[in-house]
């Protein structure tokens, strides 16, 4: 039962922005070791970022830039089972190793959110973030920094093993089955797979893309997305045209993009991505 758990934080929007990484080693169900380090996005800093987690442009100079980090985390992590919370993490470090050319991670990856939402059903649907698994069972932690993110991914993955009786290797397998949801909800403008990598993230396209948005739409569904016509309390993803992303201030953005960045500094935990960073997400 020997794994890896990780966590990131990104400086924007970009996916590949990562201003923060959070390690943790687990051994025969025990922590053994953790680490957190600050990186050096070469990026700009969104306030709405910084809010989120509190790491501003000055405390980063200095820190090892993403090029340097890269060799240094495959060579710690390769061949490892590495634990991540959602998928952004995962496709966040991959998106940085795109981006300076890095390599990628030779590791076994497993989504400790999937799993969840597969060991309890209560939570199949919603109430599987980070935050709200940890509260239920009783797990201490500060959220959104790094290092305390991961050791919570990896504490709740040894919960689900315990209460479930199935084994790391056993999980491998379960988090590719379905959920066996009953998606008889009409709210959703587009319904999801439930057996996509996705399912029960609910997304919301604004902005000019480079396809049609119904072909959109019809991707995000084959992952497992809920299609959304608007931002609401259900939405997890608000999908931005690249050409917008990075509009310093307010003018340029839809009411859409201005809604999700007033929801999330109220508490919400919409992510704000790109068109490319979607794809990446989507397996395109």
């Amino acid at each position: 039962m020997d794994f890896i758990s990780v966590d990131v934080e990104t400086a924007n929007a970009d996916m590949a922005s990562i201003c923060a990484i959070g390690l943790c080693r687990f051994a025969a169900g025990q922590m053994v070791g953790a680490m957190h380090f600050l990186v050096d996005p070469q990026d700009r800093f969104d306030m709405l970022n910084v809010g989120i987690h509190g790491i501003r442009p000055e405390m980063v100079k200095g820190a090892p830039a993403m090029a340097e980090v890269l060799p240094v985390m495959c060579r710690a992590l390769a061949g490892s089972v590495v634990i991540h919370h959602t998928h952004f993490d995962r496709v966040a470090i991959q998106r940085a190793a795109e981006r300076h050319g890095g390599p990628s991670l030779e590791c076994r990856w497993l989504d400790s959110a999937r799993v969840a939402r597969r060991a309890w059903s209560h939570v199949a649907r919603s109430g599987y973030g980070l935050r709200p698994l940890a509260d239920q069972f009783g797990i201490g932690f500060a959220h959104h920094d790094a290092r305390e993110d991961a050791r919570a991914a990896g504490l709740i993955l040894l919960r689900a093993i315990s209460e479930t009786g199935m084994d790391l290797e056993a999980w491998f397998t379960r988090v590719e089955q379905p959920i066996d949801l009953d998606r008889a909800n009409g709210r959703a403008a587009t319904n999801g797979d439930p057996a996509g990598p996705l399912a029960a993230e609910a997304v919301v396209f604004t902005g000019r893309l480079s396809m049609l948005r119904i072909d959109a739409a019809a991707m995000a569904a084959a992952a497992g997305c809920d299609v959304h016509d608007g931002v609401t309390r259900e939405t997890t993803i608000l999908v931005v045209g690249d050409q917008d992303i990075r509009v310093v201030g307010t003018t340029g953005k839809s009411s859409k993009h201005r809604k999700a960045e007033a929801m999330i500094a109220k508490g919400s935990t919409i992510r704000i991505i790109g068109e490319s960073d979607f794809l990446a997400l989507v397996g395109v």
